[in-house]
């Protein structure tokens, strides 16, 4: 499910981007580069989060 959502939410993203950057500089929009960006991000975002631990940092107490 954490797969199917984060491709979900880059693809809708990077779209919305992509439709708005087109529309601001004056160029056609092309949703198959959308696409491709949105999956290369939700492969990135995947791969930062797996490198990120997810165990609390040890408590030292420092003086």
């Amino acid at each position: 499910m954490q797969y199917i959502m984060t491709f979900f939410w880059s693809f809708l993203l990077v779209s919305m981007l992509n439709y708005v950057v087109s529309s601001v500089i004056d160029v056609p929009f092309n949703f198959a580069d959308g696409a491709i960006v949105s999956v290369a991000f939700s492969v990135l975002v995947l791969i930062i989060a797996a490198i990120i631990p997810n165990e609390p940092v040890a408590d030292t107490d420092h003086h």
